[in-house]
């Protein structure tokens, strides 16, 4: 069996034909490379490329020694991929960077300490379960730990009791039966306190056969700023209080909101709301508290990066 050529092989036609004489140094007469000098030169980058990486990871070690705040920080990742972003170009597919960062990262962050994931992959309401799965492999790294759970509060039990990092739960509907509104549990502040820190996928757009769902991502941890962020606002209301009249309550204690998924369950003395606002939002926004309808004080659920275009170089 034939072996599969190597990526510059489309060079050696050229080389073969013999039209020019290659000098001791890898040049042609008329100006062109070598095949092997090019291969070489690919193994010069390839070593400071790894030279970097190791170096990169030494300063790794450094910031976890330093006991600062713990390895994980969706927000700065998530800086992290723009500001590469905007400065990218050249052929390479940005898609590619992003994948490249991302394994990157969860390296990274596994150095700090062991760092793994519970995924809440449902098979029911048409859902795919295993989408779920390759949505956070795509995310948080091929080679991390993974557990699956069949619903929420599974995955969420694995967060509070730290026995994983965080957890990927299916993106709230306003469809959902209650035993999946895992984030009404958010709503009671818990120990220890439970966040929303991401929203996936983070890039854009899916190609041919990438995960089509969509997820939140949780942890033991409060969010970080991104620098594009969107915030997630849990409200108690009373039962009377419509979408619209909510809407503009928001709108009128100076909120950009979108989507927002009102719950009115049986038997319940109130309603609960899952409200998406623009910017990133701290327990301590003044805004919280002058928000009219609410029985009491929005709890901020969290926050997360908005999504990045992987197309844009």
């Amino acid at each position: 069996m034939s072996s599969l050529p190597d990526a510059t092989d489309a060079i050696a036609p050229q080389e073969a034909a013999g039209d020019e004489a290659a000098t001791p140094d890898g040049w042609r007469d008329g100006g062109s490379r070598t095949l092997a000098a090019l291969r070489a030169e690919l193994d010069r980058i390839d070593d400071a490329l790894h030279d970097l990486l190791i170096q990169r990871a030494g300063v790794v070690e450094q910031v976890a020694q330093a006991g600062k705040r713990g390895a994980l920080r969706p927000g700065r990742e998530a800086a992290i991929i723009r500001r590469l972003l905007a400065r990218h170009r050249g052929g390479l597919p940005a898609p590619t960077l992003v994948r490249l960062w991302r394994e990157l990262l969860a390296g990274t962050t596994a150095m700090q300490g062991g760092f793994s994931v519970a995924v809440c992959a449902p098979q029911a309401d048409g859902q795919d379960g295993a989408a779920f799965v390759h949505l956070a492999r795509e995310h948080f790294g091929a080679l991390t730990p993974l557990r699956t759970h069949r619903s929420p509060a599974q995955a969420i039990g694995e967060v509070s009791a730290g026995s994983a990092a965080v957890a990927v739960l299916p993106l709230p509907s306003g469809t959902e039966a209650p035993r999946d509104a895992w984030w009404t549990a958010l709503l009671h502040k818990d120990e220890p306190r439970i966040h929303i820190i991401g929203r996936l996928p983070f890039w854009r757009p899916r190609p041919e056969g990438a995960p089509d769902v969509q997820a939140l991502v949780i942890a033991a941890v409060e969010a970080d700023a991104s620098g594009a962020d969107r915030s997630l606002l849990g409200l108690e209301l009373p039962l009377d209080v419509s979408h619209a009249r909510l809407t503009a309550a928001l709108a009128a204690a100076g909120f950009e909101c979108g989507q927002i998924i009102l719950r009115r369950d049986p038997g319940a003395t109130a309603a609960d709301a899952l409200a998406d606002v623009d910017g990133f939002v701290a327990d301590d926004d003044p805004r919280l508290g002058n928000l009219a309808t609410v029985l009491r004080r929005p709890v901020v659920l969290g926050a997360y990066a908005t999504q990045v275009d992987g197309t844009v170089a």
